[in-house]
C-alpha cells in the first residue's frame, strides 16, 4: 500500500513539474527546491522526476495532437510540414551534441546556489530587456521560421543546460530576440521541448534503470497523472496570457526567485548543489 505522505509528495511534485515545466521560470530549480523541502531529493525522488517529466512532455502532444498528426501525415506532400520537422531536427542539434560532451561536466561544476541564482536573475533581467527593446517581428507563426531561426533557437536551448537557465524561457527569450512573434516563440518552443525532453528522459531513464522498482509504479501514476493536467493546464494558459500581457511578470518572478536561492543556501534550507 503506498504511503500517504509519499502520496502527498508525488501530487505536490507533480503539480510543480506540470506547471513550470513550459514557463520560462526553470522547472528543475523549482522540483529542487520543493523536492528539498519535502525531503524526497533522494535517488527514489530523482527517478521520479525523470517520470512526471515524461508525463509533462505527454500533455504538449497532447494538446497540439492535430498540427503533430497533420504534420507527420502530410510530411511527403506539404512543405510546410517538411519545414516545420526539419526546423525541430535542426533546433534539437546543438543542445544535444553540447549536452553529449559536456553535461557530466556542467553537473559537476555548475550545480551550485551562486550559479542557479545568477541564471535565474541574468534571466530576469534578459526578459525585461527583450520586452523594453523594439520588437521588430518577421516569424507571426511557427510555419513562417526560417533554419536559421531554427538554429539560433536551438542554441538558446542549449543555454538551458545551465542550471537555473529554464529550457522554456531560453527558448522563448531568444525567440523573441531573434524576431519572432510572442505566439511563435512560445509555440515552437513546446515543439522543440518534444523531442528535447523525449531524448533527455530516455537517456535518465536508461542511466538510473536500476533504481526503477515495480513498488513505485503508483507512485509514478499519480504523480504522472498530476503533471500532466497540470501542464495541460499551463500550456493553454500561457498562450492565452501572451496574446494579452508581455512575459515582465516572469521577469521579476524569476529575480525573486533568484533571492530566494540565495537566501535558502546562506540559511543551509537547501543543498542547491545535490541534484
Amino acid at each position: 500500500m503506498l504511503d500517504l505522505g509519499l502520496l502527498i509528495n508525488g501530487i505536490i511534485l507533480g503539480l510543480v513539474e506540470g506547471l513550470t515545466e513550459f514557463l520560462p521560470v526553470s522547472s528543475t530549480g523549482h522540483l529542487i527546491l520543493v523536492g528539498q523541502l519535502l525531503n524526497f531529493n533522494d535517488d527514489k525522488g530523482k527517478v521520479f522526476e525523470i517520470a512526471i517529466q515524461f508525463a509533462a512532455i505527454l500533455a504538449v502532444v497532447w494538446e497540439y495532437r492535430s498540427k503533430l498528426t497533420h504534420t507527420v501525415i502530410s510530411i511527403a506532400s506539404e512543405q510546410a510540414s517538411q519545414r516545420l520537422a526539419a526546423n525541430l531536427i535542426i533546433a534539437f542539434m546543438p543542445a544535444a551534441i553540447l549536452g553529449f560532451l559536456f553535461l557530466k561536466q556542467i553537473k559537476s561544476y555548475l550545480f551550485n546556489p551562486f550559479v542557479v541564482a545568477s541564471a535565474f536573475i541574468i534571466g530576469g533581467f534578459l526578459i525585461l530587456w527583450a520586452e523594453k527593446r523594439q520588437h521588430e517581428v518577421h516569424a507571426e507563426t511557427v510555419d513562417d521560421l526560417t533554419w536559421r531561426d531554427a538554429l539560433k533557437v536551438g542554441f538558446a536551448q542549449a543555454l538551458a543546460m545551465i542550471p537555473g537557465t529554464s529550457r522554456s524561457g531560453a527558448t522563448i527569450i531568444g525567440g523573441l530576440f531573434f524576431g519572432l512573434s510572442r505566439r511563435a516563440a512560445t509555440e515552437f518552443s513546446f515543439f522543440l521541448a518534444i523531442p528535447t525532453m523525449f531524448a533527455a528522459t530516455f537517456y535518465d531513464v536508461y542511466k538510473n534503470r536500476d533504481l526503477f522498482s515495480i513498488d513505485d509504479l503508483a507512485l509514478f501514476a499519480v504523480g504522472g497523472t498530476v503533471s500532466f493536467i497540470s501542464a495541460f493546464i499551463a500550456v493553454r494558459g500561457l498562450i492565452r496570457f501572451i496574446s494579452r500581457h508581455d512575459f515582465t511578470v516572469f521577469a521579476w518572478y524569476r529575480i525573486a526567485f533568484g533571492i530566494i536561492v540565495l537566501v535558502s543556501a546562506q540559511m543551509g534550507w537547501v543543498d542547491w548543489g545535490n541534484h
